[in-house]
């Protein structure tokens, strides 16, 4: 409620209602929607939040089953039915928010003639509309899926709709219409999600603790560093949101810029609760007599909502003023910037491809947070002295800064206008990084690093093998259908709608990008890895894996050079680009690549699959040789006893070898004998 408050004010201030349609040609919707419409968005994000921080303890905070700190039987079914509730009332105040956004971007109130009709068109015909009214529906869903909650599965189930409304909600506001618009909807979805966990994940441990009892302490400890990843996740995003919308410091004195200024130091003022919470809060909160949570939690508690809620407030606020650096079409738009929403880069060149970048924001924060949680697993092993090749460290470093260059430096630059620049992006994502993932063990590092639970609870490391060792997993990583994955996934992405898909959207991007990754990781792994998987093949076996990929990858390249036809015409052949190759020369150079130059990464495998068989051979050899020295060569003793058998069976079974000549019966004996 503090943050609808703040809704109010911020909003007044800023001339965002009155003031808003004053001097427009829009007519004013009336004081229902003028009052009503930003205290229904904060609510609704509200409701939200805390639907997705319910969701959160059932996946991974809760304990539940230990001796010392037991939790009570409803803790999780408690978290359940807030997940239920809080979703149920997410989706009312988006139905309710449906009707108010409409009515205050046309003007309309909602008591007039034909409000009805023209808000079914707005629905169905808007692509605005459309995203409000995805929203709603998966609302709607999570609603049912929440209630049938039973355990962390069931409640991963229930997330999944929840975060894609979120990424529905991150294209609407300012964020869609801005020049960068990938970059702002990256930045837009890590700020809701980072909002939602921080504020709905507080809220809906306020909401159970009077079922924890003694565990309260330990589900508030186990929620600080989602609270700290939050806070870093809202810290860039915002940074980003503000760098995209003003164009200097001269822009901070404006309404737009004073209130970015107030939410920072909201914001800091908040990171600054969170630093005390985690160092001198949590070891001092323990159970009262009555089984309560003591006073001490819920001043905490009441401090972070509070300015939780003003964060809010004031970014509902900035929603509604116009931002200093808003970027509006010009109306004189080149064909490249109507369908890539980009300025045609010039043409490429090393140093550019080196040098150009375009974030993708999203992809870019979580390789710097896999950067920042490996080296902090490294340094957990060894603080108990226990050791990680150095190697591994380096492959990890080496691989995440090459997935962050291929998904924001050159590659993607190019790659939006080239399909020959798309095709070199292809091969480091499924074919280059893989190799320097794998060779870093990471599954292996955060099974020996991350801490176990003595409860029944799912932490990172019960979650990772129970998804390492399931049955999709061991399906997906047996060797021959990662070889298929591998190969056949290409055919399919490129042959389908899927590779228009990721070139217009920014959620297409991230699923290509995680899926060819993914794909080549397990293929890799199954060849030369070193983190747990099925069982490997034979070297042979693996040998002849990996030249039939190569093979299937050279007949892809052979068919891409041999095409007549543009794959996504509408989009390459439509760019206008003033310089390099025609669109299909440019393709069938892609082809090309496809089948020479992916082929160097597989010649390395190659390479070190035979390096492998050849070290495997000498350890078989070695261990023989130790066993023979311990105890006499066992095995050699009884082949040459087996040899020596064979041949006295063979002398034994000779034709006139087996008695003396004339010592058989009647051969010698005379008629008297």
């Amino acid at each position: 409620m503090a943050g609808a408050v703040v809704a109010v004010v911020v909003v007044l201030v800023s001339g965002g209602w009155s003031g808003a349609w004053q001097g427009t040609a829009l007519a004013d919707p009336g004081a229902l929607v003028r009052w009503s419409s930003p205290i229904v968005t904060v609510l609704s994000e509200l409701a939200a939040a805390v639907t997705v921080g319910a969701l959160l303890l059932v996946v991974a905070i809760l304990p539940s089953g230990s001796a010392r700190e037991a939790v009570g039987p409803k803790a999780w079914p408690a978290a359940g039915v807030v997940a239920g509730a809080a979703a149920a009332v997410w989706t009312v105040l988006s139905v309710v928010d449906l009707v108010l956004t409409y009515a205050r971007i046309t003007g309309t109130s909602p008591q007039g003639e034909g409000f009805g009709s023209q808000l079914a068109l707005y629905l169905g015909s808007v692509s605005g509309g459309r995203t409000l009214l995805g929203v709603t529906v998966l609302a709607a869903i999570t609603t049912v899926l929440a209630l049938l909650i039973t355990g962390p599965r069931s409640a991963v189930v229930a997330a999944v709709p929840a975060l894609t409304a979120f990424a529905l909600w991150s294209q609407t506001g300012h964020a869609s219409g801005d020049g960068n618009h990938e970059l702002a909807v990256g930045a837009m979805f890590l700020h809701l999600v980072g909002a939602a966990l921080w504020i709905g994940g507080l809220a809906a441990i306020t909401l159970v603790s009077h079922h924890l009892g003694g565990a309260l302490r330990t589900t508030v400890a186990r929620w600080s560093p989602v609270a700290a990843w939050s806070l870093a996740a809202v810290t860039v995003s915002g940074l980003v949101n503000t760098t995209l919308r003003t164009g200097g410091l001269e822009d901070l004195t404006t309404p737009y810029g004073t209130l970015v200024v107030v939410k920072v130091l909201l914001t800091g003022g908040l990171a600054l609760l969170g630093l005390v919470h985690r160092r001198a809060a949590i070891p001092r909160i323990a159970p009262t007599a009555s089984g309560r949570a003591p006073a001490l939690f819920w001043r905490l508690v009441a401090v972070e909502l509070a300015v939780m809620g003003a964060v809010s407030g004031v970014a509902v606020g900035l929603g509604s003023t116009e931002p200093p650096g808003a970027v509006t079409a010009s109306g004189n738009l080149t064909p490249a910037e109507l369908i890539t929403g980009h300025p045609m880069p010039p043409p490429p060149t090393v140093e550019l491809w080196l040098t150009s970048f375009r974030w993708d924001l999203i992809i870019a924060t979580g390789c710097a947070s896999a950067l920042v949680v490996y080296a902090r697993w490294v340094r957990r092993l060894r603080a108990r002295g226990d050791r990680w090749p150095l190697t591994r460290t380096a492959c990890a470093v080496t691989g995440f800064v090459l997935l962050g260059w291929a998904t924001s430096g050159g590659p993607a630059v190019y790659g939006h206008v080239l399909f020959s620049a798309h095709m070199i992006q292809h091969m480091f994502l499924i074919m280059v990084i893989p190799i320097f993932l794998v060779l870093s063990a990471p599954v292996t590092l955060a099974a020996r690093a991350l801490p176990v639970r003595h409860d029944a609870s799912w932490g990172p490391r019960e979650w990772l093998l129970r998804l390492v060792h399931s049955r999709w997993a061991r399906f997906w990583a047996h060797p021959v259908v990662a070889a298929v994955n591998f190969a056949g996934s290409m055919v399919i992405f490129y042959y389908t709608p899927a590779f228009e898909y990721a070139l217009r959207w920014p959620i297409g991007t991230v699923l290509m990008v995680a899926h060819f990754t993914v794909a080549g990781y397990l293929f890799v792994n199954a060849l030369v890895g070193i983190d747990p998987g099925p069982r490997r093949p034979a070297f042979a076996i693996r040998l002849l894996l990996l030249f039939a990929t190569m093979v299937f990858h050279a007949f892809f390249g052979v068919a891409l050079v041999m095409q007549e036809s543009l794959l996504v015409p509408e989009w390459f052949g439509m760019l206008g680009r003033p310089w390099g190759p025609s669109a299909l020369d440019d393709q069938r150079a892609g082809g090309a690549i496809a089948w020479g130059i992916s082929e160097l990464p597989m010649l390395a495998l190659a390479i070190g699959i035979a390096l492998a068989w050849s070290k495997d051979d000498e350890r078989t050899a070695k261990r023989l040789d130790r066993a023979a020295d311990r105890g006499g060569d066992v095995d050699l003793a009884a082949y040459n006893a087996m040899l020596v058998r064979l041949a006295q069976r063979g002398d034994a079974s000779a034709p006139g070898r087996s008695e003396r000549p004339g010592s058989h019966t009647g051969s010698a004996e005379g008629p008297g004998d």
